[in-house]
């Protein structure tokens, strides 16, 4: 008795450290696997995302073998967590946690809340053995939803509803403002108290427009092959360095014709600052078209520097900004171009950013990384002088 007894335990125990593959969510989520595969979430960890490699080769916390970035970039590798709560050496391995599970659907499905911290906030996820929490209006009070048949109109329509593999948990209200998005991107401090990135949290607060409702909008697609539906939410993640057409909509951009010179409007409708992370580096570019001939006028740049002592240097360094022109929450930038314009004139407006600032590409090491290198446009457009 005692050795079965010892056995469950051990199960138990293998359990409770850790979480579900994600691959076992592709067999009822098909459509959802496939865009969280290719995501930003899935390529945190140093071995799929350059950036970060790049950044965490520079680090003083590797020479220390301590690798802190792991509750925000690889949660769900909680054998290196247990290490770094241990105060023991922590470096990430290349295995199918890094690799594949970085932030997997488990770990996101079972954030039950987030503590606030100055630092950093933490998420606290659920001890429920497969219970995931979602959102879903019809169900919202449903804390405990099983599989099973539904049926409607007097017994004639039946319909499977739930999951053979798992219980959901919909009345978790963190689901539907994106406040369970805030454990990781609501803010970072180095360790001068200074902030590296900061989101307005009002804007995880609405349950009309919040982190939710912008990075993961509403597509066309079915959730699930067990109930099919017209849309889910997508699961790519929209965000500076992936699926960035997404959130083109949110930028808006105007341009007005005067006698001497002419003005191009950018505002922004997002809740927080235009880019959050100190390493973009946003641009407008204008080219005038006149009997053939193209004219590029002066590039205008927006970016956020931080630094010391009013020069740029590495995050862990930082304690002020050094400049800060990027584009504030709800502000619309009016840029004056000192041109005078003629009929028939066609004026070409680029706006697009880099997720790399050119001038960090060789510091980090990413001089072969093209996508690092690479200029995203989210708004191109011809305007024409009369």
């Amino acid at each position: 008795m005692k050795i079965i007894l010892s056995i469950i335990f051990m199960i138990l125990s293998i359990q409770a450290n850790e979480f579900v593959d994600s691959n076992t969510c592709k067999g009822c989520h098909p459509t959802i696997y496939s865009e969280f595969y290719d995501s930003s979430h899935r390529k945190a960890s140093i071995f799929e995302n350059k950036v970060h490699k790049g950044m965490w080769d520079l680090h003083p916390d590797k020479q220390k073998e301590s690798y802190t970035c792991a509750k925000c970039h690889t949660p769900t590798d909680l054998e290196l967590l247990k290490k770094l709560d241990e105060n023991q050496k922590a470096l990430p391995e290349q295995n199918n946690v890094q690799t594949q599970e970085a932030i997997s659907c488990a770990y996101c499905h079972s954030i039950k809340d987030v503590e606030s911290h100055a630092k950093l906030n933490k998420n606290v996820s659920s001890l429920k053995e497969k219970v995931f929490y979602s959102a879903n209006e019809d169900n919202r009070e449903e804390k405990n939803k099983e599989f099973k048949d539904e049926v409607s109109l007097f017994g004639m329509i039946k319909e499977k509803s739930g999951s053979p593999f798992h219980k959901i948990d919909y009345s978790n209200e963190n689901f539907y403002t994106g406040k369970m998005c805030m454990g990781c991107h609501s803010h970072l401090q180095n360790d001068s108290s200074f902030d590296l990135c900061r989101v307005e949290e009002k804007g995880s607060t609405s349950e009309e427009t919040n982190c939710i409702s912008c990075h993961m909008p509403k597509i066309a697609g079915t959730a699930t092959s067990i109930k099919i539906t017209k849309e889910h939410r997508y699961h790519g993640f929209a965000n500076g360095a992936k699926n960035q057409e997404l959130l083109a909509e949110y930028i808006k951009i105007d341009f007005k014709e005067n006698t001497n010179n002419f003005e191009v409007s950018i505002k922004n409708e997002a809740s927080h600052n235009l880019f959050l992370q100190p390493l973009r580096l946003a641009q407008l570019k204008v080219n005038i078209l006149r009997n053939n001939k193209t004219t590029a006028l002066e590039t205008k740049s927006f970016t956020r520097i931080i630094g010391k002592d009013g020069k740029a240097t590495m995050p862990w360094l930082a304690d002020s900004e050094v400049t800060n022109t990027m584009i504030k929450a709800n502000e619309t930038r009016v840029i004056n171009y000192d041109f005078k314009l003629e009929k028939d004139d066609k004026i070409e407006v680029i706006f697009g950013f880099y997720s790399v600032n050119p001038k960090m590409i060789e510091k980090l090491n990413l001089q072969d990384d093209e996508e690092s290198k690479k200029f995203n446009i989210l708004f191109s457009k011809f305007f024409y002088a009369k």
